[in-house]
């Protein structure tokens, strides 16, 4: 007999190695002499940073180059009920309980990777794809990805968008009213995930001040050499206009770029 998953043994595993990754980070930076500050940062001009910890203690630092690397969270649909009874990829792994019947809201690479390992664990699935499978990548190895999840116990509702979330019962399911196809139906899940996209966080660092220009979703069109339009000013990872957002370019363009 095949053995239950242990959601809770999982989810303690995946907090200690995120824990683990947080601590070997720091002590690499202190073994290298680099300054760590636990703080939040805005430009106050094109050299220099205000940091502000939380507690009511604001410092400034100076910099002849400055890179940003802010990265990105999960977007909601912005429709009625979506933050209240919805969750994004960001909370899987921290939540307390199993998802049970789950829904995942979009058919980007994270949702897909999302409902197949929800799949995997024996879950009960499906994916609600408004368009295509994985926009930006090869078509015919994206509807293969969805042939195989297909075999593999992942249900899919395609041509559908969700219109409002609701608990009609506190401690019950939650309710989904979406279109499909012109259709309204409603169904309801334990979970519902939505892996629609993400944001670059940078609204609230005042680029205005250090002269950056973003694009209209608040990432950086950058050159060759990852440098905005201000050129002691350069940006890394998920904040990059028209880049993969994958932790290996991020990674690869930070080595390249100290």
């Amino acid at each position: 007999m095949a053995q239950k998953h242990d959601w809770g043994k999982m989810v303690n595993n995946v907090q200690m190695h995120i824990k683990g990754l947080n601590f070997g980070y720091k002590s690499e930076l202190m073994k290298t002499n680099v300054k760590f500050f636990n703080s939040y940062a805005k430009f106050t001009d094109a050299h220099t940073i205000s940091l502000d910890n939380g507690k009511g203690k604001v410092e400034q630092v100076t910099a002849e180059k400055i890179c940003i690397a802010v990265g990105g969270r999960p977007s909601y649909p912005g429709i009625p009920g979506d933050k209240e009874f919805g969750i994004t990829s960001d909370d899987m792994f921290s939540l307390k309980k199993a998802p049970g019947k789950t829904l995942v809201v979009g058919a980007s690479y994270v949702a897909l990777e999302c409902a197949g390992f929800l799949s995997a664990f024996g879950y009960d699935t499906t994916v609600m794809v408004r368009s295509i499978f994985l926009r930006g990548f090869d078509q015919q190895m994206a509807n293969k990805i969805g042939d195989y999840m297909g075999n593999h116990h992942t249900k899919f509702i395609h041509k559908a968008t969700p219109s409002k979330l609701e608990k009609p019962n506190p401690d019950g399911p939650v309710l989904v009213t979406y279109n499909c196809d012109g259709v309204e139906k409603q169904e309801e899940f334990d979970t519902v995930l939505f892996a629609m996209g993400r944001y670059a966080v940078t609204e609230g660092i005042n680029l205005a001040a250090a002269g950056v220009v973003a694009e209209k979703n608040g990432k950086f069109k950058v050159n060759d050499e990852e440098q905005t339009n201000v050129p002691n000013i350069y940006a890394i990872g998920d904040v990059l206009y028209g880049q993969l957002e994958l932790t290996p370019v991020a990674i690869r363009a930070g080595i390249l770029l100290s």
